[in-house]
C-alpha cells in the first residue's frame, strides 16, 4: 500500500476517524463529568481537541522557525491535551461500562438477599421442628393427646416458613434466568475475571487503561505523519521530470540537463548558423591552399 498513490489519503482518513471518535467519547466523557455545564463543557472541549491538532502540525511544519518558547509552550500543551482526552476517554468508557452492568449488579444484590432469606427460613424451620421434637420428648408416652396438640400447634408455623421458602426459591430462579441474559453483556469480562482470579472491575480498568494509551496519541501520531506525506508530496511535484529524448514520445535513457542546452544554444548563436560545429579541417586532395572546413561527422560542406 506504501507505494500506492492513494495511501496518503488513507492515512489522512485513519487520522481523521482516529482523532474524530477520540475527539467524541473525550468531549461526551467530560460533559457527564461536569453535567451542570453540559453545553458549555462540549463547545469548550471540541476546541481544545481540534487546537491540539492544529497545533501538532504546526509544530512539525514549522518546528526550525519558530522561537524555543513556542516550541516548549506547544508541546507541553500538546501533551497536556493528550491526557486530557484520554481521562475523557476513560470517563466515557467508565461510564458504558456502569451502564451496561448496573442491571446485571442489581440482579445480583437481589439474588444475594433471596439466597440470605432462604437460608434464615431453613434455620427457622429446622430450629421449629427441634423444638416440636423437644418438647414431645419431655412429655410421657402416655400424653398422646398433648402430643397432638403441640404438633397441631407448630405444623402452621412450618407450613408457612415452607410456602415463604417456595415463594423464595421460585424467586431466586427467575432472577438466575435474568442474570444469565442480562450477564451476555458482561460476558467476556466476566470470563476474563474468572481466568485471571480477580474480580471484574478490574479487568475492565486494565483494558480501558491499554485503549487510552494508544487511542489518542495514535491520532496525533498520524495527523503529523499526514503533514509529513503532504510535504512529501509537494517536493515529489516540485522535481523536474525527464526529457523525452526519443521519436515516438519514448523517454530519453538519461535525463538531458538544462544547463548544457543552453551552452549549445550559446554556441549555435555565436556561428550564426545551424548548429554545425567546425571543428576539423581537413586537406584538400588537390593540394588547395584554402581547406573547406567540414561539420562534426565528417561531412564535407561545399
Amino acid at each position: 500500500m506504501e507505494n500506492s498513490k492513494y495511501f496518503i489519503y488513507w492515512i489522512g482518513l485513519s487520522a481523521l476517524l482516529i482523532a474524530g471518535s477520540a475527539a467524541a467519547f473525550s468531549v461526551y466523557g467530560l460533559a457527564k463529568l461536569f453535567s451542570g455545564a453540559f453545553i458549555s463543557v462540549v463547545i469548550m472541549a471540541g476546541a481544545l481537541e481540534l487546537g491540539k491538532l492544529v497545533t501538532a502540525s504546526f509544530l512539525y511544519r514549522y518546528w526550525k522557525v519558530i522561537n524555543w518558547f513556542q516550541k516548549v509552550y506547544m508541546t507541553i500543551a500538546t501533551i497536556v491535551l493528550v491526557f486530557i482526552t484520554s481521562a475523557g476517554i476513560f470517563g466515557y468508557l467508565s461510564n458504558a461500562y456502569q451502564g451496561a452492568t448496573l442491571e446485571f449488579e442489581k440482579q445480583s444484590t437481589e439474588l444475594l438477599t433471596i439466597e440470605e432469606r432462604i437460608e434464615q427460613l431453613d434455620e427457622d424451620k429446622v430450629f421449629l421442628k427441634e423444638e416440636l421434637e423437644q418438647a414431645i420428648g419431655e412429655l410421657p408416652d402416655n400424653y398422646i393427646t398433648a402430643k397432638r396438640k403441640l404438633r397441631e400447634e407448630y405444623n402452621p408455623q412450618i407450613t408457612q416458613l415452607n410456602q415463604e421458602l417456595l415463594e423464595y426459591k421460585t424467586k431466586r430462579a427467575d432472577l438466575e434466568i435474568q442474570l444469565v441474559s442480562t450477564g451476555v453483556d458482561v460476558g467476556p469480562a466476566i470470563y476474563l475475571a474468572r481466568t485471571f482470579g480477580t474480580d471484574i472491575d478490574t479487568v475492565v480498568k486494565f483494558f480501558i487503561f491499554i485503549l487510552i494509551f494508544v487511542f489518542d496519541p495514535l491520532a496525533v501520531m498520524l495527523v503529523i505523519a499526514y503533514n509529513q506525506a503532504l510535504i512529501d508530496r509537494s517536493k515529489d511535484k516540485q522535481t523536474l521530470p525527464d526529457i523525452a529524448g526519443l521519436p515516438g514520445n519514448e523517454p530519453a535513457s538519461q535525463p538531458i540537463l538544462i544547463e548544457e542546452d543552453d551552452e549549445r544554444m550559446d554556441i549555435i548563436g555565436q556561428n550564426g548558423n545551424d548548429g554545425l560545429h567546425y571543428d576539423d579541417v581537413e586537406p584538400d586532395d588537390n593540394n588547395n591552399p584554402n581547406p573547406q572546413p567540414t561539420a562534426k561527422g565528417g561531412i564535407r560542406i561545399k
